[in-house]
């Protein structure tokens, strides 16, 4: 077989093994999250940091387990969509360590948007770099159908899927290289929907 001309890593992330957090490790995630949420110094003034996230699936990729999640938040000027992750080393034999945010606010909603078909929010968590100076962006992508019948989802780049995992409790988490550089035009990821026949449903770019 002839050399790729794109040899771009796929699949670069372990699929998800415990699925969305609970109990008291949820709770753990909860009071990190909510402690980036109150260094925000542009978070406008009275909005109320919520009690509790909806967690998505856990990805994990270099050597770290990523845990994303969204929330609702009022404030004097309407609501708005608190939107992040934890992410953190996890030993074989031990509890997991070295706990990071990451954490941002929107008052773009899904609700004033009927024209979406996903609720997608992104993060650029790493780096890769290729031969002769080609790169791309490492992105944690999370998002939720907003159309009926998504089984999974997948990344994709220029019509090749890099990424893929079930959708659970309608949400669903991947990661995969977003943003080609060095490969002639630019290559940027696409997000897409499947349901149980593997019919395409829905198909959204990150920079929509």
């Amino acid at each position: 077989m002839a050399p790729n001309p794109r040899p771009i890593p796929r699949f670069i992330a372990d699929s998800t093994q415990e699925g969305i957090p609970h109990g008291r490790f949820a709770e753990r995630l909860v009071g990190e999250l909510r402690a980036a949420c109150e260094q925000l110094g542009d978070l406008p003034e009275g909005v109320e940091i919520p009690a509790e996230f909806e967690w998505f699936p856990e990805r994990a990729w270099g050597g770290r387990v990523w845990v994303p999640a969204t929330a609702r938040a009022e404030g004097p000027e309407g609501t708005l969509e608190l939107f992040g992750h934890v992410s953190y080393t996890q030993a074989e034999a031990g509890e997991p360590d070295d706990f990071r945010t990451g954490v941002d606010f929107t008052d773009v909603l899904a609700e004033d948007n009927p024209d979406w078909e996903i609720d997608l929010n992104d993060e650029v968590i790493g780096r890769w770099r290729g031969e002769n100076g080609r790169a791309g962006a490492v992105t944690l992508v999370w998002g939720r159908p907003l159309v009926r019948g998504a089984v999974a989802a997948t990344a994709e780049l220029d019509l090749e899927t890099v990424d893929q995992e079930v959708v659970s409790d309608g949400r669903f988490t991947l990661i995969a290289l977003d943003a080609l550089e060095g490969y002639g035009d630019d290559v940027f990821m696409q997000v897409k929907l499947w349901n149980r026949r593997a019919q395409a449903l829905a198909t959204e770019s990150l920079y929509a």
